[in-house]
C-alpha cells in the first residue's frame, strides 16, 4: 500500500516500523491544511517533542493541472541542512529524517505559540521589524552562499524543480495567457537561466514564514537552487505590493514595509560578486511575478476579478518601460493603480 501520511494510522505504523518512534508509542497526528504541493502533518510525541512531516505530491492541489516530481522533497531536505548553516541562528527548523522511497521529510516543529506571517499581514498587522528581519534573513542567505560558492553551487546546481514549479507555471504559462507580456517574460526566463550567483530560496514569501517569539522562521525549501537572487526579491516584493493593492486602508503601511525590506536587504547583502544589475533584475522579476500572480497557474486567492484585471493592466504598462530601481517601482505601481483603477481608493 502506498503511504499517505494524512491517514494517521498508516503514518504511526510507518514511524514505528522505521524506528522513528517506540514500538508502543502512539503520538498525536494532526493534518495541517493550506499546502498545495505537499501533504503536511504535525506529529506530537509522548515525550513532548513535535515534528512536522511532509510528503511531496506529484499533482499539485490547484485548479489548473500542475505536475512536479515528488523527489523534490529531497531537495528541500538538502536545503534544510544547508540553510541551518547559512541562515541566522534560530531561523530554520532542525532536520530530523528523510525517506527517499516514500518521499518524506521530517523536521522539528516550530514551538507554539506562533503565527503565520501571511495571516498576520492579511489582518493588517504590518510591523516594521518583521519587514526588517525579512530583508536581513534573505540578504544573509544570499551573501553567505555567494561567499561559499565552491561548496554550495555544486550541491544545488539542478534547477529542474525551479523550472517546473516557478519558471513554467509563473512565467511560461503567463506568457501564453498574456501576449502583451510574452517577449518580456521569455527574455527574463532566458536571463534567469544564465545567472549563477547565490542560493535562491525560490519560495520566499510571507506564507512560508512563522513568527515565533517575534522572530521570523523560514519554511518550505523545495524550490531552492543556485541561481539568480533577484528572483527571490521579485517573488517576495510581489506580496507586499499585491497586499497594498488589496488593502487600500493599509496601503501606506505595506508600501513602507516594501521599501524597508529592500533597504535592509540592500544594506546587508554586501556581496561584491553581485553586479549593479541585481536591482534592475529584481524590478523585472517583481513585474513578472505581479503579473503571474493574477494570470499564471497560481493566482493570489485574495484578489478578486476586478483587482486581477487592474493589476494586469498596470503591470503590462510598466513592462513597456520598466523602472530602474525598487523604490521607483513601488511608487510607479501604486500610482498606476490610482490612475487606472477607479476602485483603488483610500
Amino acid at each position: 500500500m502506498t503511504l499517505d501520511i494524512e491517514q494517521p494510522a498508516l503514518l504511526v505504523g510507518y514511524l514505528r516500523e522505521h524506528g522513528h518512534i517506540g514500538p508502543d508509542e502512539t503520538p498525536q497526528v494532526q493534518v495541517l491544511a493550506g499546502g498545495v504541493s505537499n501533504r503536511t502533518v504535525l506529529v506530537r510525541r509522548e515525550s513532548g517533542e513535535a515534528w512536522v512531516i511532509k510528503q511531496a505530491l506529484e499533482k499539485l492541489r490547484v485548479q489548473v493541472d500542475w505536475f512536479s516530481s515528488p523527489a523534490r522533497i529531497h531537495r528541500e531536505a538538502a536545503g534544510l541542512r544547508w540553510l541551518s548553516r547559512l541562515a541566522p541562528e534560530g531561523t530554520i527548523p532542525d532536520f530530523v529524517f528523510e525517506d527517499h522511497d516514500a518521499h518524506l521529510l521530517g523536521m522539528a516543529a516550530v514551538p507554539q505559540p506562533h503565527a503565520n506571517w501571511k495571516t498576520l499581514l492579511m489582518t493588517g498587522d504590518v510591523q516594521a521589524d518583521h519587514a526588517r528581519q525579512f530583508g536581513a534573513l534573505l540578504a544573509t542567505i544570499h551573501r553567505r552562499s555567494c561567499d561559499q560558492h565552491d561548496q554550495v553551487a555544486p550541491a544545488f546546481a539542478d534547477t529542474s524543480f525551479f523550472e517546473t514549479l516557478r519558471l513554467e507555471p509563473y512565467y511560461a504559462y503567463t506568457a501564453g495567457q498574456v501576449p502583451a507580456a510574452r517577449a518580456f517574460l521569455r527574455d527574463l526566463m532566458d536571463d534567469t537561466r544564465r545567472q549563477r550567483l547565490a542560493l535562491v530560496h525560490g519560495d520566499y514569501s510571507p506564507k512560508n514564514i512563522l513568527v515565533y517569539q517575534d522572530r521570523l522562521v523560514l519554511l518550505d525549501h523545495e524550490v531552492i537552487h543556485f541561481g539568480d537572487p533577484a528572483f527571490d526579491l521579485g517573488f517576495s516584493m510581489t506580496h507586499f505590493l499585491s497586499k497594498a493593492h488589496h488593502f487600500p486602508a493599509r496601503r501606506t503601511a505595506f508600501a513602507e514595509a516594501a521599501r524597508l525590506y529592500w533597504q535592509v536587504y540592500q544594506y546587508d547583502v554586501e556581496v561584491q560578486n553581485f553586479d549593479h544589475a541585481l536591482e534592475t533584475r529584481a524590478v523585472r522579476h517583481t513585474l513578472a511575478c505581479l503579473l503571474a500572480r493574477v494570470a499564471g497557474r497560481s493566482p493570489l486567492e485574495y484578489l478578486d476579478a476586478a483587482e486581477r484585471d487592474c493589476q494586469q493592466q498596470v503591470v503590462i504598462g510598466l513592462m513597456q518601460r520598466p523602472p530602474q530601481t525598487i523604490p521607483e517601482l513601488i511608487t510607479n505601481f501604486l500610482e498606476g493603480l490610482q490612475t487606472s483603477c477607479p476602485s483603488f481608493a483610500e
